[in-house]
């Protein structure tokens, strides 16, 4: 049985599909999975890399996918047009902001610049309380490992208190993720 209380996840992802193909494949896995429990998709808006590959997982699985795409990227990402909702915002801002307020909780794949932005930015939040949802890594080949480290790194100098386990979990993959989001 699922948790009812999640029933959007944000996902953050690249814009890429990147060079190892086990990445595209672990976005087509969490689309299917997360369709298949009924857990609405809420990501960046892109057709193309990573975050297209999700998206059109969960839209093929019967799910429902909301994007969330500033104006001046809606072009350039090639904005994903067959969405349940397309919000088209002002600003990366606004467009983070939305897609916190449309999600129960948060899983990144592997991804780019901005992903590590999206996620230590809602890692930052929850440090600072302004949320307790769940944040989940999906380290395809051990693709979190490095920020794993960085953030136990931070802890280990006094920057943040607890571990890595207080503002995240890690997880090997898409399985893995949905299972601890619907089971703890």
């Amino acid at each position: 049985m699922s948790d009812p209380s999640i029933k959007s996840v944000c996902v953050f992802c690249g814009a890429s599909v990147g060079k190892d193909p086990a990445f595209r494949a672990a976005a087509e896995d969490l689309g299917r999975r997360l369709a298949e429990n009924g857990i609405r998709l809420v990501f960046g808006a892109g057709h193309v890399g990573m975050m297209g590959t999700v998206a059109d997982a969960v839209l093929a699985g019967g799910g429902e996918a909301i994007g969330v795409i500033p104006q001046f990227l809606r072009d350039r990402e090639l904005a994903h047009e067959g969405l349940t909702e397309l919000h088209v915002v002002d600003s990366m801002h606004t467009r983070k902001r939305m897609m916190f307020d449309l999600s129960d909780a948060f899983v990144a794949l592997p991804g780019g610049l901005g992903t590590l932005e999206e996620v230590f930015e809602m890692v930052t939040w929850r440090q600072l309380g302004r949320h307790q949802k769940p944040i989940v890594l999906v380290s395809t080949n051990a693709y979190w490992q490095p920020f794993d480290k960085l953030v136990d790194c931070v802890v280990s100098n006094d920057f943040a208190h607890g571990d890595t386990t207080t503002y995240f979990t890690t997880v090997p993959d898409p399985s893995a993720a949905i299972d601890y989001l619907l089971n703890g």
